[in-house]
């Protein structure tokens, strides 16, 4: 729709996930509009991303590192690890404080549909991991959707033979929910992670 350049930046901004072609255009004249300063700390930014992040050797997760910050933590605890799907999935967990143990990113789901399977994923890296005696407990943080049940299931019947405890995130009613706006599978998940109350 629009001449060269313009169009080159639309086209190369609807390729980023979650940007449609409306948002890519948007965005597009937003950067048309922007001071050149600002344009080129957003190039910078950009180069710089490119230049020093790169994936923790042991845990997958973003690292400006040969490891990242919660690998090279002395005080996380190595037996407890936290299988998660995505470095964001990492961030997400460190922010509620609860977990003091270490993570392992796989690097996406199981999605036939999408052409994703186990050996697409750091499933070796993960299995390589727990030659160490000090793991204890493996916790799945995988998302409660069908690729992230089908990776968490998967994950599951791999592990469960080594001897190690094999967790799941309980999923459920979220705090502040309603019931009569609970689909069944959420409501039903709730049942399921129920816990006793100590009066």
């Amino acid at each position: 729709m629009y001449e060269g350049a313009v169009q080159d930046l639309i086209d190369e901004l609807g390729r980023l996930p979650g940007v449609g072609p409306k948002s890519a255009q948007r965005i597009a004249f937003h950067i048309l509009q922007a001071d050149q300063a600002d344009v080129s700390r957003l190039v910078e930014a950009l180069n710089q991303v490119k230049a020093k992040v790169r994936f923790c050797v042991v845990c997958g997760n973003v690292a400006e590192a040969e490891q990242c910050r919660i690998c090279q933590d002395p005080r996380r605890d190595p037996g407890l690890i936290c299988v998660v799907e995505e470095p964001k999935d990492v961030v997400a967990i460190e922010r509620t404080r609860e977990f003091r143990g270490r993570y392992h990113v796989l690097g996406g789901a199981i999605s036939p549909i999408d052409g994703i399977g186990p050996d697409d994923l750091r499933i070796t890296e993960l299995m390589a991991r727990l030659g160490s005696t000090e793991i204890t407990e493996i916790i799945i943080a995988t998302d409660p959707n069908l690729e992230g049940e089908a990776t968490a299931s998967y994950l599951a019947r791999l592990l469960g033979p080594l001897g190690l405890r094999v967790s799941r995130l309980a999923s459920g009613l979220p705090v502040g929910g309603d019931l009569e706006y609970a689909d069944e599978v959420t409501l039903g998940r709730a049942f399921e992670g129920r816990r006793m109350l100590n009066v």
